[in-house]
């Protein structure tokens, strides 16, 4: 990227034991100077216990939650922590693949865009699996879409990449996985442009550690309808 910015990744972290070496292992690779920040999230598995090497191996900052608070909160931690003008999220696991960095970072580097989203739905390889899985994203997509006057293809990506300014000021309270459609929610009602590219998906299935489910489609509604009309 132009020496002109400095990117931040935060790496939110529960219970990622069998990924996180490897995958903050990938992000150095793509990102040679970049910040990174892993926010451990209570981890029960032994993840902290790997955490020290996988630090000084990568050069990365790691933050400590005492008890598990929630994707959400761990990401905010990441936030609030971060020195550089643009920042990215990158999940612990392997289903979002760093060597998109470039992809990701070029609209926002090449002042079209102040926040990215890497779209699961535009036409890259993916892995064909949890058809229901990507019903709930699409109509939970589609539901923003008609709410906030936009035309997202995946509100739900994990991956969200962003310039400093679009976090200023800005006040996020979500703890868990509503995080991806409270930040969206607010991005989209103070205007900022949005610009979406596509990305290559692994998805893991339950019994791999996927954590997300219908408790936080339910979440994700009620937080589309509230930062809308209420809050």
């Amino acid at each position: 990227m132009s020496e002109s910015y400095t990117l931040t990744v935060i790496i939110p972290c529960y219970n990622e034991r069998a990924t996180i070496a490897r995958l903050v292992g990938r992000v150095r690779a793509e990102a040679p100077e970049a910040e990174i920040i892993i926010v451990d999230d209570g981890s029960a598995d032994g993840t902290r216990d790997i955490l020290p090497e996988v630090a000084q191996a990568s050069n990365a900052r790691v933050l400590l939650h005492d008890k598990n608070g929630g994707k959400g909160k761990a990401i905010r931690t990441g936030l609030q922590a971060a020195t550089g003008d643009i920042l990215l999220i990158q999940d612990a696991d392997l289903e979002y693949d760093p060597r998109d960095y470039p992809a990701l970072l070029k609209p926002i580097i090449e002042g079209n865009a102040d926040v990215v989203y890497g779209s699961r739905f535009l036409g890259a390889p993916r892995r064909a699996m949890m058809f229901w899985h990507m019903i709930a994203n699409k109509l939970l997509t589609l539901m923003t879409n008609i709410l906030y006057d936009t035309i997202l293809s995946d509100m739900e990506t994990g991956y969200k990449v962003f310039r400093r300014k679009v976090v200023e000021g800005l006040v996020l309270r979500a703890n868990r996985f509503d995080f991806e459609p409270e930040f969206t929610a607010k991005i989209l009602r103070r205007r900022f442009r949005i610009f979406e590219v596509p990305i290559t998906f692994v998805p893991r299935e339950y019994a791999e550690g996927k954590k997300i489910g219908l408790r936080d489609a339910f979440e994700a509604v009620w937080a589309l309808i509230r930062y809308r009309f209420i809050d």
